[in-house]
C-alpha cells in the first residue's frame, strides 16, 4: 500500500513554546499559518491531493495551537487499512479506546506508557474505509470525572466539559475533521455544546463496543465529533449507515423547560420561537420531571455497575484511582433492589417516550445546563443528556445561534433506531436557525 503520510511522534511534531496568551492563542486560531480548517463536508468532495495537502494543514495546527490546548495524548498518523469514502481523511479516538501501536491509557497516569495491542472495532472500521488515525485524544480518568488538562478552543479559561474532552476540543479548534468519543451520561453531547461543534450519540448498542474501556455497560455508547450537522450526516454515511430520507413531522419540547441556568433557557427559548417563525411545528410535552428522575436512575445504574467493574482495580490501586474510589465505594453499597428499581424506572419512561415519538418524532431539549464552566476543576454537569442515555435514544446536540458569550447547543433526540431521522432533522433544524439569526 502508497504510504499516506509519515508517522509523527507528538514530541517531534511541537516545535512552539509550550504556554500561550489567550491573545496569542485567539489569533493564531484565526490567522495563524495554517489555513482555516475545512469542514468533513469539504473533506468528502476535495481531491486525493487537496486531502493530503489539508492533512498536512492539520498537523501545522496541532503544531500551532496543541500547547495551549492539550487535546492530544500523542499524535502518530496510522496509514489506512482499506479505501473508501473517508480515504485520506484523519480522525481521533478518545482515549479509553483500544489502537494498535498507539498509547491507551485511559486518561490515568497510573497505566501512562500503556500501548495498545490491537485496534477496537470502531477504529477497525474507519481504517478499513480509508481515514486516517491522527492519534489519541484526552479523556477523562477511566471516562469518569478527574479532569483531563484539555482547554476549551472557545475559551482557555473553562472546561471544554467531559469525558471526552480531547475529541470535542480537537475538532473545535480544527485540529481533525471528526474524531470519536464515548458517552456513559454525558461525555459526547456536553462537550459538543460546551465546545460550539455538533457532536452525536447513536442508538444505544449499534456501534460494537469491543475495544472500548467500560464503565457501565448497560448505558456505554460511542459517539462522534464534527464541525455542524451536516457533516455528521455525511460521516453517519460514509461508515455505511443509512442516510434516510427527508421528513416533514412535528418536533416536541418540555413545558415546563427543564431546570437549567438563565442564558441556556434564553438561547432555547429563542430558538424555539426562530423554529416557529421558519414554518416548523413545534408541541409542547411535559416530561421535565421525568427526565429529572431518569437522570437519577442512571446515576444509580452507572454507580452500581462501574463500581463493580473497577472493584479489582480499586483493590489493587486504592487512593491512585483518584475519583473513581468515590464511584468504587459509593457504587458497591447500593443494593441490587435499587439498581433493579432504577433500570425498572427506565424500562417504564422508555414505553412512555415511545408513545410520545409517535406524535412528534423529534424532540427538542437543551444539550447542557448552561454554558461551560470556570476553570478546569469540574468538567460540568450531565444532566442534561443522562435520560437519553439511559433511554437509548440516538442524540445529537448542534449549536445554538448566540450573539455572544461561550457556546451553547440545542440537543434533537429521536426514537431507538431512528439514527438517519434525528440527523436530518438536525440538519433541517441547524439550517432554519441559521436562516433566521444571519
Amino acid at each position: 500500500m502508497k504510504r499516506t503520510c509519515a508517522p509523527i511522534e507528538f514530541s517531534k511534531l511541537i516545535g512552539v513554546p509550550t504556554k500561550l496568551d489567550r491573545r496569542t492563542f485567539v489569533l493564531a486560531a484565526a490567522n495563524g499559518s495554517s489555513a482555516r480548517a475545512q469542514s468533513l463536508t469539504q473533506w468528502f468532495h476535495a481531491s486525493r491531493k487537496t486531502r493530503a495537502l489539508e492533512l498536512r494543514k492539520c498537523l501545522d495546527r496541532i503544531r500551532e495551537l496543541e500547547p495551549a490546548i492539550h487535546a492530544w495524548v500523542q499524535v502518530k498518523p496510522q496509514e489506512p487499512t482499506g479505501s473508501g469514502p473517508l480515504s485520506g481523511i484523519p480522525f481521533g479516538v478518545k482515549d479509553i479506546v483500544e489502537t494498535r501501536g498507539l498509547a491507551t491509557e485511559y486518561g490515568s497516569p497510573i497505566y501512562k506508557g500503556r500501548i495498545g495491542v490491537a485496534d477496537a472495532a470502531i477504529v477497525r472500521g474507519l481504517r478499513q474505509r480509508g481515514a486516517i488515525l491522527l492519534g489519541k485524544t484526552q479523556t477523562t480518568a477511566f471516562a469518569y470525572r478527574t479532569p483531563a488538562p484539555t482547554r476549551n478552543p472557545r475559551d482557555l479559561g473553562h472546561t471544554p466539559g467531559g469525558s471526552s474532552s480531547g475529541s470535542a476540543a480537537a475538532v473545535a479548534a480544527g485540529m481533525v475533521p471528526f474524531a470519536v468519543g464515548e458517552q456513559t451520561q454525558g461525555s459526547v453531547l456536553r462537550p459538543a455544546s460546551y465546545c460550539g461543534v455538533t457532536g452525536f450519540k447513536p442508538t444505544y448498542g449499534l456501534l460494537s463496543l469491543e475495544g472500548v474501556l467500560p464503565l457501565a455497560k448497560s448505558l456505554d455508547t460511542l459517539g462522534f465529533y464534527t464541525p455542524t450537522a451536516a457533516d455528521m450526516l455525511a460521516l453517519w454515511e460514509a461508515m455505511g449507515h443509512p442516510a434516510g430520507a427527508g421528513e416533514d413531522f412535528a418536533l416536541a419540547a418540555p413545558d415546563p423547560i427543564p431546570d437549567v441556568e438563565p442564558p441556556m433557557k434564553a438561547a432555547f427559548q429563542n430558538a424555539l420561537s426562530a423554529l416557529q417563525k421558519a414554518g416548523l411545528s413545534i408541541r409542547s410535552v411535559d416530561i421535565a420531571g421525568m427526565l429529572a428522575r431518569l437522570a437519577e436512575a442512571s446515576n444509580t445504574v452507572m454507580f452500581y455497575e462501574g463500581a463493580r467493574f473497577h472493584e479489582q482495580r480499586f483493590k489493587e490501586y486504592g487512593a491512585r484511582l483518584a475519583d473513581l474510589v468515590d464511584l468504587v465505594q459509593k457504587g458497591l453499597q447500593i443494593p441490587m433492589e435499587q439498581y433493579d428499581e432504577a433500570r425498572r424506572y427506565i424500562a417504564e419512561s422508555a414505553a412512555r417516550v415511545r408513545e410520545i415519538y409517535k406524535a412528534t418524532p423529534v424532540i427538542l431539549v437543551p444539550a447542557a445546563t448552561g454554558p461551560a464552566p470556570l476553570g478546569l476543576s469540574s468538567t460540568g454537569d450531565p444532566r442534561m443528556n443522562a435520560p437519553w442515555t439511559a433511554l437509548g435514544t440516538p442524540a445529537i446536540s448542534i449549536p445554538l445561534p448566540i450573539s455572544s458569550g461561550l457556546p451553547l447547543g440545542l440537543q434533537l433526540t429521536a426514537d431507538r433506531g431512528q439514527d438517519a431521522r434525528v440527523l436530518r432533522a438536525a440538519v433541517r433544524v441547524h439550517a432554519a436557525l441559521k436562516l433566521h439569526f444571519v
